[in-house]
């Protein structure tokens, strides 16, 4: 009896400490910056559903820091990093830098002398701007009260650097000329572009090429509206899993 006492005490005890935990984590970690705070190295967002976090991060065999979006929990003590914001412009000291909101809806990497090393864009304001990690791995920048991704200031999936997720688009804007392709790593340790891209080629009938510098390596044939037609069957098909959907008008090309 006194046996089966402790170890229902034992267990009451653990549930209690893993949900304070729980709690506390819960209570510590958000999913946005506001003009109020900002993130400095050590510090990260996360998504609500826990799947993606943002923060400063440096590469295998480098100590350079750069702002980042990494998977969270896709395997203990391996850090899957999907997109880059200063991949041109590493950091060497991260003293007195952050990443904050500025009023007019700009989030920018600031460093101590309050100079931006790298900013979003943005064609108008907003009264009440917030930066928000989505489920989706997207960074977007918003009103606060606006949830219409049509009326998104600015979000990281029309700035891709090596990895497509899933809602993200390649293609390409005919209004504006804005092109939205993939781009490598220079190497393992330096995520500034390398010479190997992936693009929708919109010249006749597009094509989903991977290139290095000018010179096509690989193509893929063009969209017979299931698929790629020159991709493997099995690669680029439809499934129970994930669909594709390919856009193209006089406005806008994306896959």
């Amino acid at each position: 009896m006194a046996s089966s006492m402790e170890a229902s005490f034992f267990l009451v005890f653990l549930l209690t400490f893993c949900s304070s935990i729980y709690s506390i984590f819960s209570a510590t970690t958000t999913d946005l910056i506001t003009t109020n705070q900002s993130i400095v190295d050590g510090e990260t967002i996360v998504s609500s559903d826990g799947t993606f976090e943002l923060g400063f991060f440096s590469p295998s065999g480098s100590s350079n820091r750069y702002i980042g979006i990494w998977y969270k929990q896709i395997l203990p003590y391996v850090q899957t990093v999907v997109w880059v914001a200063n991949r041109e412009k590493p950091l060497t000291n991260t003293s007195s830098v952050q990443l904050k909101v500025n009023a007019p809806g700009i989030l920018a990497l600031l460093n101590e002398k309050n100079e931006s090393i790298w900013s979003t864009n943005t064609s108008r304001s907003v009264q009440n701007p917030v930066a928000v990690l989505l489920d989706s791995g997207n960074l977007v920048v918003k009103d606060a009260n606006d949830n219409n991704p049509e009326d998104f200031l600015w979000q990281s999936f029309h700035f891709p650097t090596d990895t497509h997720l899933p809602d993200m688009k390649l293609g390409k804007n005919f209004n504006t000329g804005h092109e939205l392709y993939l781009s490598a790593w220079k190497n393992d340790n330096d995520p500034a572009p390398g010479k190997f891209t992936r693009i929708i080629d919109p010249t006749g009938y597009p094509q989903d090429l991977t290139k290095s510098g000018t010179n096509v390596l690989y193509r893929i044939g063009p969209w017979n509206g299931l698929r790629w037609s020159g991709a493997p069957i099995p690669l680029l098909t439809q499934s129970r899993l994930y669909t594709f959907q390919f856009i193209f008008n006089k406005d806008e090309l994306y896959f």
